[in-house]
């Protein structure tokens, strides 16, 4: 069984569900599409997600799956990276929509506002400062969490610490000054230091 993983090998997003893979062992196929390019905007991908995003999950079957957190929960089911206790798995889903909600919309624009040259119009400084205030608060409350268990799983990992690395590993491609959070760097070396992970750029 191989899966295939439509994505954009800079995006967070898309290395999310890769970074999984490796993780649990689990054998698929990349392939490149961008929202920067017009890729994800043809007909044929949306037909398959009509949000025109990525990443998608495409599965043996030919079913399709957007949206990485979700990804991750579907690929996560039935491993140690998904709680099978009641409470244990809806922490670790809080702390996904907490990644969504509050530390992609900040710290995941902010970087895209910074690396991609298109993009820079929409960089206004007012815009600037406030994804900044907004991601430090973000980074802080991981650091608060993180001074008291070493992963976003309690005493392992999960996808919650999936979810929540690729953006804060490249954090500081958006501006963001990880040095005064020693926690949220170490565990963002537990998480380097998991059997099985790779880099950003490995497919």
């Amino acid at each position: 069984m191989r899966y295939v993983i439509h994505g954009m090998i800079d995006s967070g997003n898309c290395w999310k569900p890769r970074l999984l893979c490796h993780l649990l062992g689990l054998p698929f196929e990349h392939r490149e599409v961008s929202t920067r390019d017009g890729s994800t905007r043809t007909p044929e991908f949306l037909a398959r997600n009509p949000a025109g995003q990525c990443p998608l999950l495409e599965l043996p079957d030919g079913r399709v799956l957007p949206e990485s957190d979700a990804i991750l929960v579907y690929l996560a089911d039935g491993t140690p990276f998904l709680p099978e206790e009641r409470f244990a798995r809806a922490r670790t889903l809080a702390w996904m929509f907490f990644e969504q909600n509050a530390h992609e919309v900040s710290v995941a624009v902010r970087r895209a506002l910074t690396v991609y040259p298109e993009r820079a119009p929409q960089a206004t400084p007012e815009r600037m400062a406030l994804l900044l205030r907004n991601g430090e608060a973000a980074l802080a409350t991981m650091e608060r969490h993180l001074s008291g268990a070493p992963f976003f799983g309690g005493e392992r990992p999960s996808v919650a610490d999936v979810a929540l690395y690729p953006y804060t590993a490249t954090a500081r491609e958006g501006g963001f000054d990880l040095a005064p959070l020693p926690a949220v760097r170490e565990w963002l070396a537990r998480i380097a230091d998991l059997p099985g992970y790779r880099p950003r750029e490995a497919v």
